[in-house]
C-alpha cells in the first residue's frame, strides 16, 4: 500500500491512550480533495485526520498514526468519549451536491486494502470500525447512507434484517427477561436500551423527538440502508434485536 506523505497537517497533539480501538470514517464534504487537503492542514481550522483518500484512490497520510488527529470532535462509543486518543480517523473525497458526489470505486478499493492493514497492524475489532454519525449522531451525518458498508462484511458488524419470524420471535424472549429486570417496555425505550448497548449515545434522544430521529437515522444509515426512514418500525428493530444478539 502506498501512502503520500507530501502533505502533513499541524492539526495534532500527543494521544492520552495507547490502545488504538476504533477508526472512523468521514467524508470531506469539500468539492475536491486538494482544497480538502488545504483545510485539513490549515491550522486555524483546528481539524484533520490521519488519512484522505481521493476520488483516484490515492491516499494522503497527513497525520502519524501515533499521534491524535482532531477528526472525531464531540463524540461518545461505548463509554468512551475521547475519541480522538483511541481512534484513526479516514476522511474520504466526497461531497453530497458538488463534482465529487460518488464513492468511486478506486477510491473504495483503496479503503478497503487501507481498513485491512489497519485492522491487522492495531487489532482492531470489527464491530469497531464506525462512521461519524454512529460516533456522533446528532450533529454529522457522514458517510452517509450511500456510503457502501455492504462491500466492508470482512470489516463491519453489518446486520441483515431479513430474518424468518420464527427466529425474530426466539431472540425477542431471549430479551424479555432483561427489559422486565430494567423495567423498558416501550418500543422505543426497548430500541434505546439495544442502541446503547450497541454503542450509540442515546442519552439526548430519550425526551427529544428530532434527536430520536436522528439517532436512528444513524443507524440505519449504517446498517440498514435499505430502510433509511427514521422510524422505529417492525423492519428497524427486527435489525437491532438481531444485532444485540450477535453482540450479547
Amino acid at each position: 500500500m502506498k501512502l503520500n506523505k507530501k502533505f502533513r497537517s499541524p492539526n495534532f497533539n500527543v494521544r492520552k491512550s495507547k490502545r488504538l480501538l476504533f477508526i472512523v470514517i468521514h467524508y470531506t464534504a469539500i468539492e475536491n480533495y486538494k482544497k480538502a487537503i488545504m483545510h485539513l492542514c490549515n491550522p486555524e481550522n483546528k481539524v484533520s485526520s490521519h488519512f484522505l483518500i481521493s476520488q483516484k484512490g490515492n491516499i494522503y497520510n497527513l497525520v502519524d498514526e501515533n499521534k491524535r488527529a482532531w477528526h472525531a470532535g464531540d463524540a461518545y462509543w461505548k463509554k468512551y468519549t475521547d475519541l480522538n486518543s483511541l481512534s484513526l480517523g479516514i476522511e474520504l473525497d466526497y461531497s453530497e451536491n458538488k463534482e465529487n458526489n460518488t464513492f468511486s470505486k478506486k477510491m473504495i478499493n483503496s479503503l478497503l486494502v487501507l481498513l485491512e492493514e489497519l485492522k491487522n497492524k492495531y487489532s482492531i475489532n470489527s464491530n469497531n470500525i464506525l462512521g461519524h454519525s454512529d460516533i456522533a449522531p446528532y450533529r454529522k451525518i457522514d458517510p452517509g447512507p450511500t456510503f457502501p458498508w455492504y462491500k466492508m462484511y470482512d470489516y463491519n458488524l453489518i446486520v441483515n434484517s431479513n430474518l424468518e419470524e420464527s427466529k425474530i420471535n426466539y431472540l425477542k424472549k431471549t430479551l424479555k427477561k432483561t427489559l422486565k429486570k430494567n423495567n423498558i417496555k416501550s418500543t422505543k425505550d426497548i430500541a434505546l436500551f439495544i442502541l446503547s448497548k450497541i454503542g450509540y449515545n442515546t442519552s439526548k434522544a430519550k425526551n427529544e423527538k428530532k434527536l430520536f430521529k436522528k439517532l436512528i437515522l444513524a443507524y440505519q444509515s449504517h446498517y440498514l440502508q435499505s430502510n433509511y426512514t427514521g422510524k422505529i418500525d417492525k423492519k428497524t428493530m427486527n435489525c437491532l434485536i438481531k444485532h444485540y444478539s450477535l453482540i450479547y
